[in-house]
């Protein structure tokens, strides 16, 4: 029996035991902690290296928003966003042209219907009456042998005022430019409409201050214009709202 054992041999009996079967090659993988396809130092769900999030690699943050978001400061518009138009300044502009030239040219009418060919009117004793007269010339008088080259320099300041309103972004300089606008326009009225014919009409006057040339409310319109337009020129105030100091 016992050399009948030795001839057939006996199995190979384990060196320790409990010991269990090889690992296989797909367990070696999570032999020291790690799971299946992960790198060592990669973050998990990793497949290069690289984590995941915008296509450009970079997270958002409160400076820089997501890819096509707007910026996120708060009550803050779009770069892009378009300037206002200025709109109500234009507005503004446009309402005092009206009330001036509506003024000048309702008194005028008066004048003609009621004063003209009659005595003048005292209204401060001797010191200021209603006198009215016919003034071929520029404001106050001045100049009555160019009549045609008045109208031609009203009108000229009345397309130069209309295409300046487009950039207009300045209240002051909205009511300055409606009251050049309103002035120029009543007294074009008269050279256009008044004889002794088109282009060569004579502009209605009738404030008459003691010793002081005859004027209108168009004439008292452009002048006032013109000292605003000065002060805000020496405050460096320019017509778009801008500030600017030498």
């Amino acid at each position: 029996m016992a050399e009948a054992e030795r001839i057939i041999g006996t199995p190979d009996i384990p060196e320790a035991a409990g010991a269990g079967p090889e690992p296989s090659d797909s367990d070696s993988g999570s032999a020291d902690g790690r799971s299946p396809g992960s790198t060592e130092g990669q973050p998990p769900g990793s497949a290069d290296g690289q984590t995941s999030g915008p296509s450009d690699g970079q997270a958002p943050t409160a400076d820089r928003p997501a890819k096509g978001g707007e910026p996120s400061e708060e009550g803050q518009a779009p770069e892009d966003e378009p300037r206002p138009k200025g709109r109500r300044k234009i507005a503004v502009l446009f309402g005092v042209a009206l009330f001036a030239y509506a003024l000048d040219l309702i008194s005028k009418m008066i004048v003609v219907a009621e004063l003209e060919h009659h005595e003048p009117i005292e209204v401060v004793g001797d010191l200021l009456r209603f006198n009215a007269i016919r003034n071929a010339g520029a404001a106050f008088g001045v100049g009555e042998a160019y009549t045609i080259i008045f109208t031609v320099i009203a009108s000229a300041v009345i397309v130069v005022i209309a295409r300046l309103a487009r950039k207009l972004y300045s209240l002051p300089w909205a009511i300055a430019l409606g009251l050049l606008l309103g002035g120029a326009l009543g007294n074009l009225t008269d050279r256009i409409f008044r004889s002794p014919g088109v282009f060569k009409g004579a502009v209605v006057d009738f404030i008459a201050p003691k010793g002081f040339a005859v004027f209108n409310l168009a004439d008292s319109a452009i002048v006032c214009g013109g000292i605003l337009i000065v002060l805000l020129s020496f405050r460096g105030l320019d017509p778009d709202g801008t500030v600017h100091k030498d």
